[in-house]
């Protein structure tokens, strides 16, 4: 006899010829189960399903009258708007089943913030579907597999439908009429009978495949009755997640176990596709040990397989059928069909993806050798193999055939169809499509115009790569799937409403109907934009979860109530990790991007707070730099306002002091050592921010301090040794030997002059030369890399916008003049009797001008020597101050050189005689000597015979001395001032940019030896036998400089298990958002006793006038009972 079982909305049979199952199925098995009924059979539906009786016996489409889904969901929507949020409401309805029946509290093991929004999109998804019975029989099968664990009965769901129906009555009033009444009744009756049908028939059937599948591929066994559902379901089924919650973990490496068998492949004779990726290469290895590089078909290997797929492999070998390169694809991908077996939506997903990779193999496809071979291999593995196995693992291979055979074969059609239609298209289609697209969809789905904020032009490319993603599925499913994944995370954080994707499938569709006849190509484009939207919708489900949308909201309160329902153990996962599938996104990375500062902010300090129990201490620092080692330049880019909240997060300072000294534990770790263990990038992202006050943090300070004393100090002065010596050698010749004793023609003598010479040969050649050398070097790279910066015009490389690199450029320049007037090689042979001379005809005229360059390089010398301020803060400091200031000096200067030429020029036109004032050039001299002080007194007596000349020069020292000086001092003062500030942080900022210019310089040993001379794996201690978390340094410091009364440590009792919440912590009055709320809550309510006082006042006047008095009495008297009670 066939068995005609009901799965996931699909009828479909055993096979005929598997006699075993036929012999071995139990008798409540042997039973045929009720047919489904037709879409349409109102009368069938109306009469099963009633708003008075829960029907459990079986399970139909529900076919409401005419009208009646509108009416519920107009009454629905009403009551969701009613509510400050769909969470509020959630909440609501959570409430109201608790306080109706509390016995049913234990069912609810789920934290109650998750168990409100799923509540709130359970019944959503449901009413929405209200006026499609396919759609509703559906939705309701998933639901009811996902309850499977939970004991549903008909009083249970008698008391569920009664505590929601009175919720919606009393928000709705007059609304709620009796006709809605019993629609919400009959919907929830047949929600509640299902959920009950589909436990009593499939609940053992998927019990045995979840126990069976973890043996097989040695995953732990979850037992759905004992399980604890922790914080959000991040171990609850897909289904589940798509009411808000979403799978959190760190180990890209276990994504997907049914596709780690590549290696352990080629020892049991399968020549696997380039599809089936490799993800347990020390399985692999260990299964072929001995045999490197064997042949496919050596089966001398006597390794027993011990996961499903490494047996898989070995049994389809034994059995000849290793040429089977499709099974691959299946073997993929049967993970994921086994493990959401009681989710329709994504079973029928992951088949139709399935039909899709399988179309791309040439030949025959047999599903049933598959099937052959999988129960070979799980006859294997299971060692508690029996009947109920063998039937329940047909049933879950026959409906997975069937849906694969649904659409295999259709692929290749659909495929030339489609790309024949888009190929055919013009340039006026695609503006059709990009203009009629958006107009459908907004006409249909009115609330869709909100998200859609992008430019025209931007909607026109979105247009644009929906219509090639259509095609490009079935050319490459696995690589779009991936892609698919990717677009719905972000469509997570955009916070998209789920049930906006059905009108812009159908709106998309209509518009390709509209140009073209070709039935196939409709055909094709609606079913693979029918999946791309399918997958959409489960990531975006998936991915919403509660902290998604509080970040969407950017609200740091919500995100708070969102994590405190965290377990402990996954606390820190849930704000940085969101994994759906093989895509992952970070909640609070996109809560940076996406300019979400206070869920950002929030996020910072949850992770960064020491949390403890009896057992162990939690701190997110360590996570949040795994899962984001470049967290400090994301911050520096896009938040700088974040980082010292960051950096204050690193410290912790004891409550208590010893001795008047307080610990204080900085962890640095990885700012100082990356997770390759080299010196990490944390000082030069908060350098290149150039931020004076940033770089002051304790943190920082610690650091750079560190690094710089032990480590990058004596590679920065290895490095200048060399500038030192070629500066005394360049002084040595230039200053000390010029001015030796000379003989009486004036000339050096000849030992000398050998040094002299020597000395400006090694200058000339090493020193010059190998500044050449350098910004050659650097030029190129310039060029090569277009790294430009413009002047007036005039292109620069950018390097030379450091004032160091320019001064050597000049230093080149004047070494090479210098070159050009040497005396010494100009004089060369005109003495016959000396061998070297500096004293001739042709070096006596340039003896002068090599002076002046030689004076100028000395000058450019000591000025690179500033370098070397960077050893001491303060003198670092001064130096920044005094380059600081020197524009203030400029402008002076500039106003000092104005009056003293305006000056000259009236003196010059003036009739005297005075020879000190003799014409312009004259007269600015001397007036140059007046502003400085050189000028002699009895010069000013001999100006007394000259009154008019007398009284320009009193004005312009009146100006000049008394004005434009003092202005000097004052503009000085006061830009002192404003840069003194900083100007620590300016140093600071100096010595972070030398310290990562010297560290590439630095050797590996001697920097291993400084990385474990800090031990920043071994723990800090708290306190005295406190031993605390690993990660840092820990220093001593003077108990009143950082005064703490609070201990930082936020410390619990109670249980100590990863999966348990932390208890609510008592935060009245510590935050202004709270106050503000609990202010308009009292004036609200002050408000309404007003509002009602003055009612009770109007209509006790307005009866009669001789109540005048007793109504105002009486209004008073309410008044006065108020405020009591206030």
């Amino acid at each position: 006899d066939n068995l005609d079982v009901r799965f996931v909305g699909v009828e479909v049979a055993s096979d005929e010829g598997d006699d075993q199952e036929d012999e071995d199925e139990d008798e409540d098995e042997e039973e045929p189960e009720t047919a489904s009924a037709e879409p349409g059979s109102a009368e069938l539906s109306s009469g099963i399903y009633g708003a008075d009786e829960v029907n459990d016996a079986v399970f139909e489409e529900l076919v409401l009258p005419a009208g009646l889904p509108e009416e519920v969901q107009r009454v629905w929507s009403r009551f969701l708007s009613s509510a400050e949020s769909q969470e509020a409401a959630g909440e609501a309805i959570y409430g109201a089943l608790f306080d109706a029946a509390p016995s049913l509290q234990g069912l609810f093991k789920t934290p109650r913030a998750v168990m409100a929004m799923r509540f709130t999109n359970g019944l959503n998804h449901i009413i929405s579907s209200l006026h499609d019975p396919k759609e509703l029989k559906l939705i309701v099968e998933t639901l009811g597999f996902q309850h499977l664990d939970l004991e549903v009965t008909v009083p249970r769901v008698a008391v569920f439908r009664d505590a929601i129906v009175e919720l919606v009555s009393v928000e709705m009033g007059d609304l709620f009429s009796v006709q809605v009444l019993r629609g919400f009744r009959t919907f929830l009756n047949y929600v509640g009978g299902s959920y009950i049908y589909i436990r009593t028939k499939f609940a053992e059937r998927v019990k045995v495949l979840a126990s069976s599948w973890a043996l097989a591929t040695n995953k732990a066994v979850d037992v759905p009755e004992g399980r604890s559902e922790e914080a959000a379901g991040a171990e609850a089924p897909d289904g589940e997640r798509a009411s808000g919650d979403a799978v959190v973990q760190m180990e890209p490496d276990k994504k997907n176990d049914a596709t780690k068998a590549k290696s352990r492949g080629k020892s049991w004779g399968i020549k696997l596709g380039s599809a089936r990726s490799s993800k347990n290469s020390t399985r692999g290895a260990e299964g072929s040990r001995g045999h490197d590089g064997g042949d496919a078909t050596d089966f001398r290997n006597t390794c027993i397989p011990k996961t499903f797929d490494d047996m898989f492999l070995f049994n389809a070998a034994v059995m000849g059928m290793n040429g089977r390169t499709w099974m691959n694809e299946i073997l993929a991908s049967f993970d994921a069909i086994v493990t959401n077996v009681a989710n329709s939506y994504r079973l029928s997903e992951e088949c139709d993806v399935l039909s899709l990779r399988i179309a791309k193999y040439k030949g025959s496809v047999n599903l049933s050798e598959f099937k052959s071979v999988m129960l070979a291999s799980l006859r294997s593995l299971c060692k508690d193999w029996d009947s109920a196995h063998e039937v329940a693992w047909s049933w879950l291979w026959s409906n997975v055939e069937r849906l694969i055979k649904s659409s295999l074969g259709k692929p290749k059609a659909q495929e030339a169809a489609l790309a024949r239609f888009l190929k055919g298209l013009d340039e006026s289609a695609h503006v059709v499509i990009r203009r009629e697209l958006y107009a459908k969809f907004f006409a249909q789905a009115p609330k869709g115009q909100d998200f859609f904020k992008q430019s025209t032009t931007r909607l026109h490319f979105i247009a644009d790569k929906l219509v090639a993603m259509t095609l490009d599925m079935y050319k490459n499913p696995k690589k779009m799937v991936e892609e698919i994944s990717a677009i719905g995370l972000r469509h997570v954080g955009y916070g998209i409403p789920t049930e906006l994707f059905g009108p812009f499938v159908t709106a998309c569709v209509q518009v390709v109907r509209s140009l073209t006849d070709d039935d196939a190509a409709e055909e094709a484009f609606r079913w693979s934009l029918g999946l791309i939207s399918r997958i959409c919708v489960r990531v975006v489900a998936e991915g919403s979860t509660i902290v998604m949308r509080a970040i969407n909201a950017n609200s740091a309160k919500l995100l708070k109530r969102a994590v405190s329902c965290a377990p402990r153990g996954k606390r820190a996962l849930w704000m940085l990790n969101v994994q759906v599938g093989t895509k992952s996104i970070s909640p609070f990375i996109w809560a940076i991007e996406t300019g979400g500062f206070d869920a950002a902010k929030a996020i910072i300090v949850d992770l960064l707070t020491i949390r403890s129990d009896r057992d162990c201490y939690y701190y997110g620092m360590d996570i949040l730099f795994e899962r984001h080692p470049d967290v400090i330049k994301q911050l520096c880019v896009n938040a700088p306002s974040l980082l010292p909240t960051l950096l204050d997060g690193l410290v912790w300072r004891s409550r208590t002091t010893e001795h008047g000294q307080r610990r204080v534990n900085y962890f640095v770790k990885h700012l100082i050592v990356d997770a390759d263990g080299q010196f990490s990038k944390a000082i030069e992202w908060t350098t290149d921010n150039q931020d004076a006050k940033l770089v002051c943090h304790p943190v920082v300070v610690l650091v750079t301090d560190m690094v710089w004393n032990k480590v990058a100090f004596r590679s920065f002065l290895i490095g200048k040794a060399w500038f030192l010596f070629t500066l005394l050698v360049f002084t040595l010749s230039q200053c000390v030997l010029n001015n030796t004793e000379r003989d009486d023609e004036g000339a050096l003598s000849q030992n000398v002059l050998i040094i002299s010479v020597l000395c400006r040969v090694f200058i000339y050649l090493f020193s010059g030369g190998q500044q050449v050398k350098l910004h050659v070097l650097e030029t190129f790279k310039a060029i090569r890399a277009k790294d430009f910066i413009w002047y007036n015009c005039v292109p620069m490389p950018t390097y030379l916008s450091l004032w160091q690199h320019a001064a050597s450029l000049a230093l080149i320049v004047v070494l090479i003049l210098m070159l050009g007037f040497e005396p010494l090689l100009n004089c060369l042979g005109s003495h016959p009797g000396r061998i070297i001379s500096e004293h001739c005809e042709r070096g006596d005229r340039l003896l002068f001008p090599y002076s002046l360059m030689s004076s100028a390089a000395v000058l450019l010398y000591f000025m690179l020597l500033t370098d070397l301020s960077v050893f001491s803060t303060k003198v670092s400091a001064y130096v920044l101050v005094c380059a600081r200031v020197l524009s203030e000096l400029a402008l002076s200067l500039s106003g000092l050189f104005f009056f003293i030429v305006a000056f000259a020029c009236a003196i010059s036109a003036l009739e005297q005689g005075d020879p000190n004032f003799d014409g312009i050039g004259q007269s600015m001299l001397q007036l140059c000597k007046m502003c400085l002080g050189m000028f002699s007194g009895e010069s000013f007596v001999e100006l007394e015979t000259f009154p008019a000349l007398m009284f320009f020069v009193v004005i312009f020292m009146i100006v000049t001395v008394v004005f434009i000086l003092n202005l000097l001092i004052a503009q000085l003062t006061c830009a002192y001032q404003a840069t003194y500030l900083d100007m620590v942080g300016y140093a600071r900022l100096n010595r972070g940019k030398i310290i990562t210019d010297t560290m590439p310089s630095v050797s590996a040993e001697r920097w291993e030896s400084f990385v474990e001379n800090l031990r920043l794996d071994d723990p800090m201690e708290f306190g005295e036998g406190d031993l605390g978390l690993p990660g840092g340094v820990q220093v001593l410091e003077p108990a009143c400089v950082n005064i703490t009364t609070v201990d930082v440590i936020r410390r619990f009792g109670g249980s100590t298990s990863p999966a348990a919440e932390w208890p609510q912590e008592d935060v009245r009055g510590r935050d202004d958002e709270d106050k503000f709320e609990r202010l308009e809550k009292t004036i609200g309510k002050a408000m309404k006793r007003m509002s009602k006082a003055s009612r009770a006042h109007g209509s006790g006047a307005g009866s009669s006038m001789g109540g005048s008095t007793g109504s105002s009495g009486g209004s008073g008297s309410v008044c006065a009972s108020g405020g009591g009670s206030d």
